[in-house]
């Protein structure tokens, strides 16, 4: 069975676009095959894996609203054993025409069912809010990634993501997987003093893997392409990859 992985933060430009397109692009690489699914009506994910969206026919919005086969919309990306659910600014009127559906917070959880004895890891991309594309990320989701930046205002929207996540993990059997500090700057004072809050709040929840802030990483996706890539040698491939090993010894010892 595959497990299905949230990348959420309701803050923005912490990183969560480039942590799914390069967790999912590292994990296939180690030989893992992954979905990856664009949940954010920016569609960032998308078109950081080189998806034209003038030539997507259908996406997510279509699954989620007009209940078409998820397999409809999959298309394959450069690196093997990847594939992208990917999305368009259609999505974006996704929020207002799920709130008089039924069952609206379960649409893609629903779609994803028979698809998991297809990948071994699901990747879902959520928007950088809490409103019902996310929820149905996280109802989709076994658990939850936080890619969070190191600085303090990070910390306030940590405790209101954290409170959506434990009401859902009551309801939903949603687990935290973990907190992955991105745009690390080993050099400064409050960098470690926002691990070390956080790790008060989270213990051993939180990655040792640290994903520093580097050019490669954010010029990437304007290419199209994940950072292995594009800078297949760089600090920010590197990174990446230590994250995945670190995502699947965890797995391993579950």
């Amino acid at each position: 069975m595959s497990k299905v992985i949230a990348i959420a933060n309701q803050k923005g430009g912490v990183g969560k676009t480039t942590t799914a397109i390069n967790l999912a692009a590292s994990l296939a690489q180690l030989g893992q095959e992954c979905l990856l699914i664009d949940m954010d009506p920016q569609s960032n994910t998308t078109s950081g894996l080189g998806i034209d969206q003038r030539n997507i026919e259908k996406n997510i919005y279509n699954v989620l609203i007009d209940e078409i086969a998820l397999e409809d919309i999959l298309h394959n990306t450069e690196i093997d054993w990847l594939d992208i659910a990917p999305a368009t600014a259609d999505l974006s009127g996704a929020e207002v025409d799920l709130v008089n559906m039924s069952d609206r917070e379960k649409k893609l959880k629903n779609a994803l069912e028979k698809f998991h004895k297809v990948y071994k890891y699901i990747i879902i991309d959520c928007p950088p809010s809490l409103g019902l594309l996310t929820i149905n990320s996280l109802v989709a989701a076994d658990t939850v990634i936080i890619p969070m930046q190191c600085e303090f205002f990070a910390l306030q929207g940590l405790s209101q993501l954290s409170k959506t996540i434990f009401a859902l993990m009551q309801d939903y059997n949603l687990s935290l997987d973990g907190v992955l500090f991105t745009m690390f700057n080993s050099q400064t004072n409050l960098s470690h003093q926002v691990v070390e809050e956080v790790k008060k709040f989270f213990g051993d929840k939180v990655y040792d893997t640290k994903i520093p802030r580097t050019i490669k990483l954010a010029e990437a996706p304007s290419f199209g392409k994940p950072v292995l890539l594009y800078d297949p040698h760089g600090k920010g491939t590197h990174a990446y990859m230590d994250f995945a090993k670190e995502f699947l010894q965890r797995q391993s010892a579950e």
